[in-house]
């Protein structure tokens, strides 16, 4: 994506549901959410080995998430994004966003054939300050 369509993606995203964000502060996710939240969007956590993050109850995966989701941050292993990236779609989501480390080219071809922006391999925080 341009860093153009970045930004508009970026200032129309309100909800983000970020899968495998971590309660704990060492971590590049539990980071990366907590400058977003300061930025004022909503992150909802999903991870089925936390309760809640950052102020915020977390579900065990996508299809729990009981609102609607804009944007659909994963950290999480390659193998793991074309699962979430199917639910990604099932819930409605707008974007995919897979966190550097977390890219998987066929998800994010998957995702756009279904009408989903995808940025592959990249980190929101970085891109957030670059083109916000």
């Amino acid at each position: 994506m341009t860093d153009p369509e970045l930004k508009k993606l970026l200032a129309e995203t309100k909800t983000i549901a970020s899968v495998g964000l971590s309660s704990n502060p060492a971590r590049a996710s539990w980071r990366v959410c907590t400058y977003l939240q300061k930025q004022g969007y909503r992150i909802i956590p999903v991870n089925p080995n936390e309760t809640e993050v950052l102020g915020e109850k977390a579900y065990p995966d996508l299809k729990s998430v009981p609102e609607k989701v804009d944007l659909v941050q994963i950290f999480r292993h390659p193998d793991a994004v074309p699962a979430i990236v199917e639910d990604a779609i099932a819930i409605g989501a707008k974007a995919v966003w897979m966190q550097d480390g977390a890219g998987n080219p066929a998800a994010a071809k998957r995702a756009e054939e279904a009408g989903l922006a995808a940025v592959v391999d990249d980190c929101m925080l970085r891109v957030h300050a670059r083109v916000m």
